[in-house]
């Protein structure tokens, strides 16, 4: 079990503040870069995702030998 299951989330949390962000007072510019920047944090995510899982299935194939 996850501790987070336990204790729930973080109050100070960067994505939960994200997320409750009030996106009213941001001009369609703001709003333009924010997706693009966002866009770049998933494909640094999934990047690291694929690392990760090819990773583990070197670590896999090595010791199955």
């Amino acid at each position: 079990m996850d501790l987070d299951d336990i204790l729930g989330p973080r109050p100070d949390d960067p994505l939960t503040a994200l997320l409750r962000e009030d996106l009213d007072r941001l001009s369609v510019a703001e709003l333009e870069a924010r997706v693009t920047a966002l866009e770049g944090e998933i494909a640094r995510c999934r990047a690291k995702i694929s690392g990760a899982v090819n990773h583990r299935a070197s670590a896999e194939a090595l010791f199955k030998r």
